[in-house]
Formats: structure tokens, C-alpha cells, sequence
């Protein structure tokens, strides 16, 4: 079995590559993605956690299937607003959705 701090370093490096995307990114469908990068990180600690508890048990797993379908309804939510910008700016960068609030 490996170690779980390989399963930690992969699931922070998913993590990392994420926030990185959150700062730097300003196109919305690139943000999206990085938050489904995050709440993959989320999910790979959930498993790999419930993999080495002393008792077997299939919490981690069943949390994993919350956070996928959050995570589904999040890119359903999430691609629908961002269609529905493209359709009044022709553009879904950050800054020229900012001046839509009322």
C-alpha cells in the first residue's frame, strides 16, 4: 500500500494548480474549471483518508459522491451563467461582467 502522503502531495498540487487558476484566470469557463480542480483535490483526500482509517469504512466514499454531484450542479449553474453573459457581451471575460451589476 502507499503511502498516504503521496495521495496529500497529489491532492495539494491539484489544490495548488487550482487557487493559482483562481487568481490568475479571468475568463469564467476557466475559473469553473478551476474550481472543479479544488473539489477534485477535496474528493482525492476523502478517499485516500477513508482508505487508511483504522476501520474499514466507506465514509470517504460516500462523501465523494456528494461532492460530485455538487460538483455537477456547480458546472450546470455555473455554465448556464456564463452562457447567458456570452449572449449579452459576446465575451466572458471577469472585468466586463462586473459593470452588469445593477
Amino acid at each position: 500500500m502507499e503511502p498516504l502522503f503521496n495521495y496529500f502531495f497529489v491532492s495539494l498540487l491539484l489544490f495548488a494548480i487550482g487557487v493559482y487558476g483562481l487568481i490568475s484566470k479571468r475568463n469564467a469557463l476557466r475559473l469553473l474549471f478551476a474550481v472543479e480542480i479544488i473539489i477534485n483535490a477535496a474528493t482525492l483526500n476523502f478517499v485516500a483518508f477513508s482508505r487508511y482509517l483504522p476501520t474499514p469504512s466507506a465514509s470517504g466514499q460516500v462523501f465523494v459522491v456528494f461532492a460530485i454531484a455538487f460538483a455537477a450542479a456547480e458546472a450546470a449553474a455555473g455554465l448556464a451563467i456564463i452562457l447567458v453573459a456570452f449572449r449579452l457581451n459576446k465575451d466572458v471575460d471577469i472585468r466586463e461582467l462586473r459593470r452588469l451589476r445593477g
